[in-house]
């Protein structure tokens, strides 16, 4: 399952960016959001300083 971003808990802080070792993750304005390329490792959610991201 990929990861899933909460809208309204990510404060675009831009942590998750440079974790992912496949660059599934994107800004989309002030906010991240996963592409299709998410290989499922959990790598974001373990960084995220806020819980915005979970594994669905």
């Amino acid at each position: 399952m990929p990861a899933v971003i909460d809208k309204e808990l990510c404060v675009g802080c831009e942590a998750c960016l440079g974790e992912c070792p496949v660059d599934a993750i994107e800004m989309n304005g002030d906010m991240a959001c996963v592409n299709d390329s998410c290989i499922d490792c959990g790598a974001c959610v373990e960084i995220c300083p806020l819980d915005a991201i979970t594994m669905q």
